[in-house]
This record gives structure tokens, sequence and C-alpha cells, in this order.
């Protein structure tokens, strides 16, 4: 049996089940100390007092570490625009993210005890908590010393000749979106351990996506070389993108060189949801116009997106977002003008996604309200405009080959009920659905009344990029080792990809497996530490399934090569698979060849909503996702499962909520994530195995794009159910309850 295709059980299952498998929260040193951060409570402010002689004296304290204790006090993954310990006189607090100063003692509790004998006083300053505010004339701005905008960055991309295409058109839709920020809301909490290792270099252990990128961040802020510097990832509890800036890193690493003892650090939930960065909140104004045969014409796109108080990976998410608020569409006439903003909320960046989820909002819901104001299938006005191999992108680039967008939506809506019929496809009627695939309604409490029930059925499609992009050289090594005698009797893969929850290390043991031709139990991997592996990148952007088995294959071809041919024993080889160049926006027209590859990914949804309560149901959800070739398709459909939950956590329940910088919903009692009666009563996770031409074995990343299309294709399903726009995320109970009640439905028998 080859192990590629087969839905072999994940390698850690037995340990992470039973309780057996350490997280960084987990794992202990005799001797270690504890550390607890103080955080600000005011934003933004100047601080204007700052002592910290009581807390050094108080019972069980070795060390209180602040800003003059850090060698070079600044980081970021993009640009280092962030202090990484801002306990100064003088010293500026952004955002509730900043980390003010660190106590070092005996206890956790003793170090939480003496974090209120550090005396600190601020001078308030004034602040932007919105884009519309950071945008606004005369706004205070958040980082002077980078100019006198708040803007971040800006994109622009310009094709043909909108104006005149909207002179020309016979239908012309305009509105406004909104999306809002979104918690990662992961199981482990950060926490780690740092400490100094006889050989006098410095480890920490943490749950990241990058460890070299960690390393070389935490080397930066102690001034020490790289090699002094070793990261390690025990099991992750989740990360969704959350993990890949800088948390406990360096703190952990900098107690571990100042005190000489090990160091230990959990964060709580509330720390947690303070600490690092979200999904990024987005205002866009859009306008498309089409001819009445469905054929779009033009699309007119100004968006932002709110940064929080540093860049993080803001500026890449902007890049994806430009693209993906068109959608994958054949638009000849473009004008899109996107920034991204400096705020004082708390930083925002990578999120599941990473700019997808709210680019394709805006492209989704412009088609279904042109598809309404035709009086056209959504379907069909989708396959009159959707690329195809060969397509050329608003940025004047050919499609890299492999595009199947089609070939999912034909599948998903023909799951879901539609027909292609000589006039076009056709929308199916909720109430001619089968009975089959149309659900026993859930209970909920909110049902207590016995509301008036509506159903309907909303549909949408997506593209995701595979792999970094806009001109980032992207790479990923591996080494692979031939060991026995005659046969080989075992094989050593080093790989750095970080298993965040996705099983990234079962797929490179299947890989591996099959690319040498031995069977899974023959295969080991080395994949924690940055001592024993070259740099794999992040596990993000929907590359570590790409990016690994291409690595690895190029590794094991030439170990095989050695084995063969020169009888080496062992045979041992190292590669570098870097993929095709991309390039960036040109800044004028957007000229570009954005991003590697792509994924594609539709999905439909039923939904029931309550007339009286407004809280809606996902009845059905259909996906159908191209991964090209699942390596391990019970591993792809758990990937489904989980973006469909998370997805509809976003559009229907999740809402982090702000009062000026300082975050209400710090718990999870206040911010609530979907649970198993709050997803989709059925899901259908289909996939396509068409191959990726550049992937490894045609294997395509996937683990993003479930997200993307859940959210437009709920709110046409509600729109279809209810005859209402919601232009805005989410779509919590209570907005859909007023909003029922403005038209008034509510008071309709």
């Amino acid at each position: 049996m080859r192990a590629v295709g087969s839905s072999i059980p994940r390698f850690d299952a037995q340990d992470k089940v039973t309780g057996q498998a350490l997280y960084p929260g987990d794992i202990h040193m005799p001797g270690q100390l504890h550390m607890k951060i103080l955080w600000p409570d005011q934003v933004p402010a100047r601080i204007t007092r700052f002592d910290v002689s009581k807390a050094l004296a108080a019972p069980g304290v070795v060390a209180v570490l602040a800003a003059d204790d850090v060698p070079v006090n600044e980081y970021g993954l993009i640009m280092p625009d962030q202090e990484v310990l801002v306990g100064r006189v003088g010293g500026l607090v952004r955002s509730i993210i900043d980390q003010v100063a660190l106590v070092i003692a005996e206890s956790e509790e003793q170090a939480e005890a003496a974090l209120d004998l550090i005396e600190i006083e601020y001078e308030p300053l004034p602040g932007v908590y919105s884009i519309e505010e950071a945008l606004a004339p005369e706004a205070p701005l958040v980082h002077p010393e980078k100019g006198d905008s708040n803007v971040l960055l800006s994109y622009r991309i310009r094709l043909g000749d909108v104006e005149k295409a909207f002179a020309e058109a016979d239908v012309i839709v305009e509105r406004t979106y909104r999306t809002h920020p979104q918690e990662h809301a992961y199981l482990q909490p950060e926490a780690g351990l740092g400490f100094v290792r006889p050989d006098g270099k410095i480890e920490v252990i943490v749950g990241g996506q990058w460890m070299h990128e960690d390393r070389e961040q935490i080397a930066h802020a102690l001034a020490l070389p790289e090699d002094q510097i070793v990261v390690r990832y025990p099991p992750i509890g989740g990360a969704f993108g959350g993990r890949e800036d800088m948390s406990v890193q360096i703190v952990l690493a900098l107690a571990a060189q100042k005190t000489g003892r090990p160091v230990k650090i959990q964060w709580s939930r509330g720390e947690s949801i303070r600490g690092h960065h979200k999904r990024h909140a987005m205002i866009a104004r859009a306008k498309w116009a089409a001819a009445k045969d469905g054929r779009l014409l033009a699309a007119e796109i100004d968006v932002s997106t709110d940064a929080g108080a540093y860049a993080y990976t803001s500026t890449k998410v902007l890049g994806n977002l430009t693209l993906a608020c068109l959608g994958p569409y054949e638009i000849p006439n473009v004008k899109v003008d996107s920034r991204t903003v400096y705020t004082n909320n708390i930083a925002a960046g990578a999120f599941r996604g990473f700019g997808g989820p709210q680019g394709h909002f805006i492209a989704e819901m412009q088609m279904n309200h042109l598809a309404e104001a035709l009086g056209m299938d959504p379907v069909e006005l989708r396959m009159k405009n959707l690329w195809r191999e060969g397509s050329r992108l608003a940025t004047r680039s050919v499609l890299p080959p492999g595009v199947t967008v089609r070939e999912t939506l034909a599948a998903c809506a023909r799951d879901a009920g539609w027909e292609e019929t000589d006039a076009g496809w056709q929308r199916p009627r909720v109430e001619d659905l089968p009975a089959a695939i149309t659900p026993v309604h859930r209970a909920f409490s909110l049902d207590a009344a016995g509301g008036r029930k509506a159903r309907g059925i909303g549909i949408a499609t997506s593209f995701k990029n595979v792999g970094f992009s806009l001109g980032y050289v992207d790479e990923s090594w591996a080494t692979v080792e031939l060991h026995g005698a005659g046969a080989i009797e075992r094989v050593v893969v080093h790989h750095a990809g970080a298993d965040v929850g996705q099983g990234a290390h079962t797929v490179m043991r299947q890989f591996a497996a099959d690319f040498i031709g031995v069977p899974l139990d023959k295969i080991e991997l080395i994949a924690d530490d940055t001592d024993h592996t070259l740099n794999s990148g992040s596990s993000s952007a929907s590359r570590m399934t790409f990016m690994a088995g291409n690595a690895i294959r190029g590794a094991a071809e030439e170990a095989l090569r050695l084995w063969r041919e020169e009888e080496e024993r062992p045979a041992i080889a190292t590669y570098r698979y870097v993929p095709r160049p991309t390039t960036p926006y040109d800044p004028e027209t957007g000229e570009a060849d954005p991003n590697i590859a792509y994924g594609y990914c539709t999905q439909a949804a039923e939904v029931e909503v309550d007339l009286d309560t407004g809280h809606i149901t996902v009845l059905n959800l259909w996906n159908v996702t191209d991964v090209g070739r699942a390596v391990n398709p019970a591993m792809v459909r758990g990937q489904i499962y989980g973006a469909v939950a998370q997805s509809i956590g976003w559009t229907l329940l999740e809402d982090l909520k702000y009062d000026r910088g300082q975050v209400l919903t710090d718990r999870l009692s206040t911010y609530l994530v979907p649970t198993v009666l709050d997803t989709a009563i059925h899901i259908a996770p289909d996939f396509l195995e068409n191959p990726d031409p550049q992937g490894p074995l045609g294997a395509r990343g996937m683990g993003e794009m479930p997200f993307i299309p859940t959210a437009p294709a709920i709110v046409a399903a509600v729109h279809d159910a209810t005859g209402i726009w919601f232009d805005e995320l989410p779509l919590t109970p209570e907005r859909v309850a007023m909003r029922l009640k403005e038209v008034g439905i509510e008071d309709q028998d």
C-alpha cells in the first residue's frame, strides 16, 4: 500500500488523546523560575513614572526586567516597529498588546503579587480606535516617527477604463461591506520555558509556526549570533496564524539570559486574548458593473484594514486581500485602492485565510447582488465569468496551470441541488431539496418560544494563494538520511516545518515513504528544533504540504542516487526547494505575477432563520475543495470540518469588542466560539483531486481554503430565506433580529 493517498492515523494521535504528549505548558525543569508580564492599563499613553524597586524587594523575586534590560529593544516579523518591553520613563504604550515589564520569581504566585508593587504612572495621549478615525484629517498619529499619516502601506491595481465601462453597463451595483476582528482561540494559551544550556546556548521551548524566524528575532533582540539561540517546538495546541508573530519567545530568552536559571511562563486565557494579534477588521466600498447577459465589465473597490498598533503581517495580508477582493473572475476593467492603517487597537496579523475571507466577502457579495439585479441564477452568473486555463489576472499575469475553480463550483452546485439545463444553471427551491440532506433541526434555548422559521440556500466560490507571494523568495530545506547495509533499513528525515495540529508531520512521513519506496514504519522525522534542521519557512500561507513535499522529494532523490550510484552508507543529502519566482505589485498599475500557485474552493449553505429571535442555524454546508492530491484523505476532511466550524463562528457568532483600545471580550464566556451545536448540522466535506503541476505528487495546500467562501454563502442563504441582505458581519441573533424588525418581518403572521 502506498503511503500517499491513504488515511493513515496520525503518528502522534495516541500520545495526544491519552495525555502523554507534553505541550509547552506541561514542560518543567528543576530549579525553574516563574515569570509574569506587567501589561498596560492605559492606551495610548506615555509612562511618566516607573519604579520597580519595591517589586524587586518582594519575597521570592529574582529579577524585574524592563526596556533598558533589552540589548536591542525592537522586533517585528515584517518590520521592527515594536519594542520588546516599553517599561521606562518616557516609554510609549500604543496598545494593550504592549508588554511593560517582566517579574521573575521563585513561584508564580510571588511573581503575580510583585506585579502590583511596580509603581507606574501614565500620561494619557490622544488615540485612534477605528479605520475611519485613523484616516480622518488631523488624526493623532500612532507612529509619528513614520511620517504624517497612519497609513502603513497602500496598493493599487489599474486595468482598462473603468469609467467607460460603467457608462456602458446595463447594471451597476454599489455596496459598502464591513468585517470584524476575530480571535484565534486556540486550545493552548501561550506558554514556554527558556534556559541556558551547558554549551552556553539559550534554548527556548515554545509553540510557534516558524522556528527559524523565532530564532532570528530572539537573536536580534538579545544581540547574539543566531547559532547561540535554539528554538524547540514540542506539540502545539493550535495556531491558525496566531503564533506567527512573537509572544513569549523573546522575553523567555531574555529572562533566562539575565537570571541564569530556567524560566517558565504560562499565559491565562485573558492574557492570550490581549497578547496576540487578531484577524483584520475591514471596510470596503465596491462598485461593479455587468452587461445584461451577465458579463462582468468593471470592478472598482476601495478597501481599508485595521492593522492595529504594529505592522505584524498586515502588509502581506493586504497584498492577498488586494487581489482576493476581485474574486476568481475575468474582469476587463479594474480599479482597486487598498490600504492598511495603524490604530491603537490590538495588532492584527495572520489568521486562516490571510486576507482571503475579507476579500472574497466583497467579491462574492457583489456577485450575489449582481445576480439579483440581473434576475440571473448565481451559479450561472459565476460560470459566465470564472477563470479558466490561460486566464489573466487583473495584474496582467497569466494564471499558473491547474485552474479548477469551475470544477469546484459545478461539483458543489450539483451536490446542493442545482441543475444544469439548456437554459443554464438553475437554483433548487428549498422545498424541493431531498429530505435525506435536510437534517432534523436541533433544539436551542432560543427556540423555546417556537418561533417562525424561514429557510434559504446560497453559494460562493473562492481561491487561495499557495506559498509566500509578491516577490518574497520562498524556500524549504530538507535532509534525508538512508541507513542500512544491503537494503534501506532506516530513513531519517530532517524538516523544520511546524505541526500546529494540522498533521503536517504525518504528511511528511507519508511523502518520504513514497519517495524512497519503504514502509512508513521505517521513517523517522526530526522536526522539533533549530539545532538539527534548516529553515523550512512558516506553517502558513497554505504552503507546508506543498513546500515540505517538494523539499523532501529533492532530498530523497539525491539520497537515493548516492545510495545506488555511489554506494554511500549512510547516504545523506540536503536539498533546498525554491519555487518559481513571484513579483511585487507595480506601485502605479499593480502589474505583478503575485503568487506561486492557487487552490480553489466552493461552498453552498442551507440555513434556517428564526424570524422572531434572529437565530440562524446552518442546516447543510456543502464543500468542494480541489486539493490536487489528498496525501491523507481523513486529515483533508478534518481540515474541512475545522475550517467550516471556525468560519461559521466568524460569520454568525464571534464578536470581538473593543472600547477605546481595551478589549471587552477577554474570556471565552464573553467571546463566544462555536461548540459542536453551533456549527452546521450536516457538513459534506467533499474534495477533488486535479493534480497541481507544481505540487509534490500533485498536492496543493488546502488548510485555509474551506474557511474562505463560508460567510458569503451563508449571507446569500439568509437573503434567500428573508429577502434581506446583510453586508456586515457577524450575523449575531441580535443584529439579525434588529434588521428583521426594521423591515417589519417580525410583525408578519
